[in-house]
């Protein structure tokens, strides 16, 4: 299977790590030859619940029985959109009530940077270097590496970018500004938090020039942080919340989520302002309604602050200078590039799953599914201490 893979699936990399996935379940994924590997990845932050959870899988099975695809997004009335999207708002801000569903986080980027240029007739974008917004064109054009997007320029025009946390940079966003985009934690460049009350200065200064604030939680929404969305952290609500990811718990998504007043902008002038045929599909949708209702009638959101604790608690070694990030969004931040190239290899030999980050080299991820439980954080812990043991001998 693996020469085939090879040779007919298209690669993102010359050395693909090439586990041959047998099944998975819970907080493992079991190879061919039998070996468990403990999660500690979620699928780059996508499994919330683990892997084949329960409910999801039976939410699944008894959509897929009735119906799957059956019209292009927004024709015909489907339940499970329907139900998902109620449930949305009734536990957003009331501003965030209207939910376009798509297939992505890079598709949603795209959808709410089109809206927001619809809704203020301004093109102007602002960004943050050492931002990840996704890969498609427009994505990419806000995303701040120009070491990933020199080779696929040109890219859109109008687009300026401000350092994270840089209050010195606020001045940059005007009256010409349609958006400003950012994560609320930044992902590929470590899992930096904002800090200063930041983000309330940020969305202190949209108002005042009239630009519209996109919040892109692709990655920390859905109880990564201990609260259902990171901003609710933070005291910002924005114009236009961003989604994915960790939605459906493993299944494809993404959505942006706007008051419905702007996103009325996509209705008409042109009509089909934003359309997708798959987005809202009602097996995804069944998907992200039985994962969203698990994450609001559990303790699982309350739990990823304890098990933080528990992981900063464990994880100390000499090599790991700095643990960036909150919840179950975690980043080590090791000595050099070589030790955290060398833990994730090595520990994938012990069966234990780590991941790197986009642009920090120094970066091991650890976002595990928020079902994984305290006695597996420890296993998986212990020997990512061994392995740096090792290392450092």
């Amino acid at each position: 299977m693996k020469q085939d893979f090879l040779k007919y699936q298209a690669q993102t990399t010359p050395h693909p790590l090439a586990l041959e996935v047998s099944h998975a379940k819970g907080s493992y994924i079991y190879d061919t030859h039998g070996n468990a590997h403990l999660d500690f990845v979620a699928g780059v932050s996508a499994c919330t619940l683990g892997h084949c959870h329960p409910k999801v899988v039976a939410a699944v099975q008894e959509q897929t029985e009735k119906y799957m695809h059956v019209m292009v997004y927004g024709e015909y009335i489907q339940q499970p959109a329907v139900a998902y999207t109620k449930l949305l708002a009734s536990l957003l801000p009331e501003v965030l009530n209207t939910t376009y569903l798509v297939n992505s986080g890079t598709e949603a980027i795209e959808g709410a940077l089109k809206l927001a240029r619809r809704f203020t007739g301004r093109s102007e974008l602002i960004s943050a270097h050492h931002s990840y917004h996704g890969n498609t064109m427009g994505s990419l054009s806000v995303s701040g590496y120009e070491e990933r997007k020199g080779a696929f320029r040109p890219l859109l025009p109008d687009v300026n970018f401000i350092h994270f946390n840089a209050e010195i940079d606020l001045s940059k966003i005007t009256v010409k500004t349609a958006a400003v985009l950012l994560e609320t934690i930044q992902g590929g460049a470590g899992f930096i938090v904002p800090v200063n009350q930041y983000l309330e200065k940020v969305r202190e200064r949209c108002d005042e020039v009239g630009a519209l604030l996109i919040l892109d939680e692709i990655q920390p929404g859905f109880g990564r942080t201990g609260k259902l969305f990171a901003f609710e952290q933070y005291n910002c609500i924005p114009d236009i919340l961003v989604v994915g990811k960790g939605m459906a718990s493993g299944m494809p998504v993404g959505a942006f989520i706007a008051s419905n007043n702007i996103m009325k902008s996509l209705q008409e002038f042109p009509k089909l302002g934003h359309i997708t045929t798959f987005g809202g599909n009602p097996v995804i949708a069944s998907a992200s309604l039985a994962t969203l209702n698990e994450l609001v009638t559990s303790d699982l959101i309350a739990q990823t602050l304890r098990k933080e604790k528990l992981i900063r608690s464990l994880l100390k070694h000499r090599l790991i200078k700095e643990i960036r990030g909150k919840g179950l969004l975690l980043a080590l931040i090791m000595e050099n590039a070589e030790i955290a190239n060398q833990l994730v290899l090595k520990c994938a030999n012990k069966h234990l799953i780590l991941f790197w980050l986009l642009f920090e080299p120094k970066a091991v991820r650890i976002t595990p599914p928020l079902t994984i439980s305290e006695v597996e954080i420890t296993q998986g812990c212990q020997l990512l201490l061994t392995v740096l043991t090792e290392l450092e001998q």
